[in-house]
């Protein structure tokens, strides 16, 4: 019997111990164990293969995914990552920029903008295509000048207060129908995914004038295509007390997990600590530093169970540091050349 159960451990559980991680590798192959019939059978995997939706909104979605193994788990990350068609800034046409940011950073700042568009709906640009259709581009204008705020107070040195239009948002891109774009879209569906991320910073005199050509891409193919920020998954966490833990041990057994993992409740009088949602947990291992109760608790993780989380591009963070930045394809074009500071 505690063969049995040692051997159903290895091939369910990674179990993490105080000083290293056993049952890493996948077990689960035709002949490891005897008596166990673990040859890959397709009507078996439909059974337990399952995706559970946890939380979804318009920022974030998590989901299980339960039943695989770790490699198809880490396709499906990779094909969030680098296949799933968005709509990004390919080309800028620049009229007029006397603004302190150059005109390829400016470009590439508007580039990672995430934009609020449907790509089902457009077609692939033909390679060597110059100029766009209604079919498979959208097109934004921006166009901000900055000036002095005539009414400010003469003894205030707030630059929002001294001037008019000095930062320039993604609020102040306007789409410009292409076709019968207008007709397809209703207003309001074509336009940056956030109004409030900062482009460009501007003083009295200075102007940002562009065009700019929004066409439908994969992340493998540049990194502003992609659909999400962050595509992750993780192992749900499965937490066993090997015995009860009691009094001001189940409180001090609560403060070693992350806050809602254990749970500390009232029974008969007697505090009592229960495994309430194991799935909050990050394995902090804090509990190993504890003498006493170490040796009460399992750490183990589900070796089928993946917990997947994925972000939209977080343009808001990544947008604030060129540096990081790098350019492919074509980005900027000047249509007409001006003489002014840099």
């Amino acid at each position: 019997m505690a063969a049995s159960q040692a051997v159903e451990e290895m091939r369910s559980r990674v179990v993490l111990g105080e000083f290293g991680v056993r049952n890493v590798h996948t077990t689960d192959f035709p002949g490891n164990y005897s008596g166990y019939d673990d040859a890959w059978d397709q009507d078996r995997f439909e059974k337990n293969f399952r995706v559970d939706v946890v939380h979804m909104d318009e920022n974030s979605l998590e989901f299980d995914m339960v039943g695989i193994d770790a490699a198809i788990a880490n396709a499906f990350r990779r094909i969030l990552l680098a296949e799933v068609p968005t709509m990004a800034v390919e080309k800028v046409l620049v009229y007029n920029n006397t603004s302190i940011v150059q005109d390829e950073i400016l470009a590439h700042r508007l580039g990672l903008i995430p934009i609020h568009a449907d790509p089902r709906l457009f077609e692939y640009r033909n390679q060597g295509d110059e100029e766009g259709t209604e079919i498979d581009t959208l097109q934004f204008r921006l166009q901000v000048r900055c000036t002095r705020n005539p009414h400010a107070a003469k003894d205030s040195s707030d630059p929002n207060e001294l001037y008019v239009n000095h930062k320039v948002y993604t609020r102040h891109m306007t789409w410009i129908p292409l076709g019968n774009q207008a007709d397809l879209f209703p207003e309001g569906t074509i336009r940056p995914v956030h109004d409030d991320i900062l482009i460009a910073q501007l003083r009295p005199g200075q102007e940002i004038d562009l065009l700019m050509h929004c066409v439908k891409g994969i992340g493998k193919d540049h990194a502003k295509f992609s659909p999400v920020a962050t595509a992750s998954y993780r192992l749900l966490p499965d937490i066993t007390l090997l015995e009860p833990v009691e009094g001001e041990a189940a409180e001090e057994l609560s403060r070693c997990f992350s806050p809602g993992v254990i749970e500390v409740q009232e029974v008969q009088g007697k505090k009592v600590a229960r495994v309430a949602n194991p799935r909050l947990d990050t394995f902090s291992r804090e509990i190993f530093r504890n003498e006493k109760l170490k040796k009460v608790v399992r750490l183990a993780r589900v070796r089928d169970h993946y917990i997947c989380k994925k972000d939209l591009p977080a343009a808001v963070a990544h947008i604030c540091n060129p540096s990081t930045l790098g350019g492919q394809g074509k980005w900027i074009t000047r249509s007409r050349e001006r003489d002014h500071p840099r």
